[in-house]
């Protein structure tokens, strides 16, 4: 991905300078992509979606300094887009019923390896509603601590707790429940 950026006189103290951005916000971009991707199950929406944020942001130089932490600006950032994204495509039930069915074929007897899980987990996690899936992200894969989540979400510190857990409990009970299912067809 590549960002038109324009060189800014370094007279303007205030703003950010080119440098300046490329140093501090280029290194999100993979973790950017990977909320977005997570979020719209979409590489080329994701794409442009970070692409957005980076416009964003670079539209708001001037002012990017007052921000404690232009991480956290662009991750509010880039969740509101891809929200208006998903509230304008209707998110679709079918993809849902989908993916359980395809966690289905799980067998409780098989030895399953690291690759394979973790690709049932992030399946399960699509099923989840999608503030649990959004604290899963920033919480279990990206490792965000609960007080930056709460910044990014703009949500209380105990309910982004509570959404973690309730997450992590349906995840395991359908994992438990595909073993079962499959221990006892076996």
């Amino acid at each position: 991905m590549e960002c038109n950026i324009y060189i800014i006189p370094s007279s303007y103290t205030g703003f950010m300078t080119q440098e300046e951005f490329k140093i501090e916000v280029f290194p999100l971009k993979n973790k950017l992509f990977r909320f977005a991707k997570r979020l719209l199950e979409n590489t080329e929406e994701a794409e442009d979606m970070v692409q957005e944020v980076f416009i964003k942001l670079w539209n708001r130089k001037e002012k990017l300094r007052e921000y404690r932490s232009v991480e956290a600006l662009a991750m509010v950032t880039l969740r509101n887009l891809c929200l208006d994204k998903l509230r304008t495509r209707k998110y679709s039930t079918e993809k849902i019923e989908t993916v359980q069915e395809d966690i289905e074929f799980m067998t409780g007897d098989q030895s399953y390896d690291h690759h394979d899980i973790i690709s049932r987990i992030h399946q399960i996690i699509k099923t989840l509603p999608e503030q649990q899936r959004m604290v899963m992200q920033l919480r279990d894969i990206e490792g965000y601590d609960y007080e930056e989540i709460a910044e990014i979400l703009d949500m209380n510190e105990n309910a982004i707790r509570v959404n973690v857990s309730r997450a992590r409990k349906k995840i395991r009970e359908i994992i438990t429940q595909y073993n079962i299912y499959e221990r006892q067809r076996n």
